[in-house]
């Protein structure tokens, strides 16, 4: 399995923008629960996968750049590639 292609901030503030339908000038950098849920599931989708976060990595998540750096994390470990400590997990 090839590690997937990740969105970066410029990505995910379109994504953020898609939601309510706003020009991504209006995207705040401060993330609601209800915005970080929305986006969650948008990078299930788009990645075919069921992302497991934990509480604190919910709680983490404040800004834009927090939600790139977890959710981009967060689909790495869902899909571990070939030679790298989650491939070797049995």
């Amino acid at each position: 399995m090839s590690t997937p292609v990740l969105p970066g901030r410029a990505e995910v503030v379109r994504m953020l923008a898609a939601f309510g339908q706003r020009p991504e000038s209006s995207v705040p950098d401060t993330l609601g629960s209800l915005e970080l849920t929305w986006l969650t599931a948008e990078f299930e989708q788009h990645y075919g996968i069921e992302l497991d976060l934990t509480d604190e990595q919910f709680a983490a998540v404040r800004t834009v750049d927090d939600a790139v750096e977890v959710l981009r994390g967060a689909v790495l470990a869902a899909n571990p590639s070939p030679g790298t400590d989650g491939a070797a997990r049995s």
